[in-house]
């Protein structure tokens, strides 16, 4: 988590500035960097799983909902390596209850949730330099790692309304272990 925290010299790059126009375009004016992300799947790690959830259990509710998250393949991601699946259309329905993924938000930063005899997520493979783009409300993840010898590495860059930030750093809230905030579930009131 925060790449551009730990190393400065990332703030402003190529992306970051593509992220930002594009969150613009989608959500109007006054989009602001929230957090960033790198993501590693190993060769040969089926068990490199990131779990169903929607961004929205993680962060505060508040008025100004608008988003964009920016999510940038390194690599080629495929099924085989565990490219990201979405549920198209969860977006417009209210957010799933979540549960931390082992024991308690102390100890797991990760929020799980479960998917509905209906649902049909859909994977999206795309290449190297390509990105996806989505919202809070939307239901996604991603599975493990099959391939013998093919890594599946991601940049995200997540934008939030500038009022809505400001309202997190203001109650002291943090998306990560690592930024020295408090872990907060807005859905269900889990704190860390």
């Amino acid at each position: 988590m925060l790449p551009r925290k730990y190393y400065p010299q990332w703030q402003g790059n190529l992306f970051e500035r593509r992220a930002q126009s594009i969150a613009e375009q989608l959500c109007g004016e006054g989009m602001t960097i929230d957090f960033d992300q790198l993501l590693a799947k190993s060769p040969g790690r089926p068990d490199a799983i990131f779990h169903w959830h929607q961004d929205q259990a993680y962060w505060i509710d508040t008025d100004d909902r608008r988003t964009a998250t920016c999510w940038l393949a390194v690599d080629d991601s495929t099924v085989e390596n565990g490219c990201m699946q979405f549920l198209p259309g969860s977006h417009l329905e209210p957010v799933r209850r979540h549960r931390p993924l082992h024991g308690d938000r102390s100890s797991s930063h990760t929020l799980v949730t479960d998917l509905q005899p209906h649902d049909v997520m859909r994977p999206v493979e795309i290449s190297r330099g390509d990105i996806t783009v989505h919202n809070e409300g939307v239901l996604h993840g991603s599975g493990g790692n099959y391939s013998a010898s093919s890594y599946r590495r991601a940049y995200i860059v997540a934008l939030r309304s500038q009022s809505t930030v400001a309202e997190e750093r203001r109650r002291g809230f943090t998306h990560s272990h690592n930024d020295g905030g408090e872990v907060l579930n807005a859905v269900d009131g889990l704190h860390a």
